[in-house]
């Protein structure tokens, strides 16, 4: 479809609907198009939510041209949650699969990433850059130090993408400072494959675009991936050291707070 950019407004959601259409998009993207699990109260309501979104601050793209009265607005949705605000009070929804102790130790202001999606009327990657330079606005503004969170493969079976995992165990493994690691219960390895038998271009070019996005800011990747057998995917743990980013990386944070200026 073709989009007209001044339609688009990002925002933190404000208002129960605006979660409420967050969780309806996140319903048709995770449960409807991927196959996660939903329970009977959530798909009746065609929502898909947990404990942890009465925490989470919902970063949401809104596309103003359309009428909430009639369908929903929001198209695309971020989960942000602060540490002090996990530390305080419901802990971070990642370590129920990965070992976060590197980065709870660290002393360092930490922001945890989760549940992203676009519509997929939006998909066309203008959607995501909005998302991405409003969260670097907010990185700026509450002064964080590292982003992490799980990014996911579809499905469950590891070998079907033993390229791409053993890539990134290769090439984007985090410093050991940095490095937390898959829970034993539901993980698997990375190093599927031998190093000199990894295909790079086939890794590269069949690596989920938003996996491929955090490395292109300097992200890494914690030891080993968990098999969410609810959400019918393959999990790593992405960890972005913003004073690790080389000095392009970090200034397309700094530019794009000037770029949100005005949304």
């Amino acid at each position: 479809m073709a989009l007209n950019e001044s339609d688009f407004e990002l925002k933190i959601a404000s208002s129960q609907e605006e979660i409420l259409s967050s969780q309806r998009l996140r319903f048709k993207v995770f449960v409807e198009e991927l196959g996660a699990q939903s329970n009977a109260d959530n798909h009746d309501l065609k929502i898909e939510t947990d404990e942890y979104d009465k925490w989470f601050e919902h970063l949401i793209l809104i596309d103003r041209s359309i009428d909430p009265a009639t369908m929903d607005h929001v198209v695309g949705v971020y989960r942000l949650l602060r540490g002090d605000i996990a530390l305080d009070n419901c802990g971070f929804y990642s370590d129920a699969e990965f070992d976060l102790t590197p980065l709870t130790n660290s002393g360092r202001k930490l922001l945890e990433l989760g549940r992203s999606c676009v519509h997929p009327n939006y998909r066309s990657g203008i959607a995501m850059y909005h998302l991405w330079n409003r969260l670097a606005q907010y990185v700026i503004e509450n002064n964080i130090e590292i982003l992490f969170g799980v990014a996911s493969f579809h499905g469950i079976n590891p070998m079907d993408y033993a390229h791409q995992l053993a890539y990134l165990h290769q090439n984007h493994l985090a410093p050991e400072d940095l490095r937390v690691s898959v829970r034993n219960e539901q993980g698997t390895n990375l190093d599927l494959i031998p190093a000199d038998q990894i295909d790079q271009k086939k890794a590269l070019l069949d690596m989920p675009s938003l996996i491929r996005g955090y490395l292109r800011l300097g992200g890494f990747v914690g030891n080993g991936a968990f098999l969410d057998y609810s959400f019918n995917t393959i999990d790593v743990c992405i960890v972005i050291d913003t004073n690790r980013m080389a000095t392009t990386r970090r200034e397309f944070f700094h530019r794009s707070v000037g770029s949100n200026s005005n949304t």
